[in-house]
Order: C-alpha cells, then structure tokens, then sequence
C-alpha cells in the first residue's frame, strides 16, 4: 500500500483517451488520481459532474486529472456518453480502466472485504511524482470538491514557500489566512524567529503569505 511520500509506481494504463504511462505522461504537472466505486452509479456521477464542473479551476492550478475504476473502457465510455446526453456535462478528463484490479491493488484502492470495487480514494502527486496526501471516502460518502481545491492550493503553497499550513486555512480560527513558519532547530534559529515573525511562542511563528 502506498503511503504519502513515496513515488507514483511506473504503469502503462488503458484510459477513455488512450493509453497513458504513469508517472512520466504527467511529470511537471500536479495529478489528482482518483477512483470510484463503478460506473453507473449515483453518487459516483455526482462526483464526475464535480470534477467536469471544476476542471478548470485544477487546469489553471497547473494539475491534471484521472479516473479509475475496475470496470472496462467500454462502460467507462457509455458512462460519459450517458451524462453528456442526460446532465448536459462533458467529462475532460481520461479514466482508467482497470478490470482486473491490478492498478487499484498496487495503489491500495481495493478494500480486502470488498474486492470487486475501488473505494474512493484521492492521491494528490506533485510535478516530480511523490504523493503528498491521500484521502479516503466511503462508499456512501461523496468527495467534497470545495476540501479537494484547498487541499491541493494549500500543498502547493507549502510547497513553494517552505512552510505549513494551518488548520482550516485559509480561516484559521487563531492566524487566519497567514502561514506557519517552519519550527527553529536550534536556539540561534529561534531568536531570529522571534525578531522576525509574530508568534505565541518560539516553536509557534506565523507569517503573511507574501513576506
């Protein structure tokens, strides 16, 4: 089972849109990766609409979506035909498909109690293919897009910045939408925090974003 901070296996997958070769087809670029339980199913289609609705939103936060499922290409096909022409919404991204189970097993999206189905799991994979957070839903539970976004933007900007952040953020209930600067590793470190950044204590320093 994969965990966070490991590499995103190498794989040649059959997708909607062709075959992709996983990791290297998405090197650069941040990937959501993502499965669902089956095809033709309801809140699995609240979920594709979901993602369809806010594809542009993660095209602009330079990240590429991808499905996956153990069902065949040929009803991952007929599914996006069916909500094209039933919900009006075009499905932009590829979905693998994986009868056999053989990608959902390596990335540890088969629950043992029910071998049939992926769960809903999310692997968020940053430009040089190591997964930095993964979250998991149950079968009855949809994926909140909104959680998914900030997630992502809140990687991102730890990320580039070298720093954490907060819970609820960008609403922290004690820093708002500031940040928190990495914890001092030695007490000339911590003084310098002190001077430099408003805090509650040495090992607890928080910063605007822009400084």
């Amino acid at each position: 089972m994969l965990l966070i901070g490991d590499y995103l296996p190498s794989m040649t997958v059959q997708t909607t849109q062709g075959i992709k070769h996983l990791p290297e087809d998405y090197k650069g670029k941040w990937l959501i990766l993502f499965s669902h339980p089956g095809d033709f199913t309801p809140v699995c289609t609240t979920e594709f609409v979901s993602f369809a609705r806010n594809s542009e939103t993660f095209k602009q936060l330079n990240t590429e979506l991808l499905g996956l499922s153990v069902d065949q290409v040929q009803p991952h096909m007929k599914w996006i035909e069916w909500i094209k022409d039933c919900l009006g919404e075009e499905i932009p991204f590829p979905i693998i498909a994986d009868p056999m189970g053989k990608v959902a097993n390596e990335l540890g999206m088969i629950q043992p109690a029910k071998p049939s189905a992926t769960v809903r799991a999310v692997f968020f994979v940053d430009p040089d293919s190591k997964i930095r957070m993964i979250l998991y839903y149950p079968a009855e539970v949809g994926r909140n897009m909104e959680e998914i976004i900030r997630s992502l933007v809140a990687l991102q900007i730890a990320t580039e910045n070298k720093v954490a952040m907060p819970a609820n953020w960008p609403n922290n209930e004690l820093i708002g939408n500031q940040v928190i600067v990495p914890v001092a590793n030695d007490i000339e470190e911590a003084k310098k925090n002190a001077e430099m950044y408003e805090h509650y204590d040495w090992w607890f320093a928080y910063k605007p974003l822009e400084s």
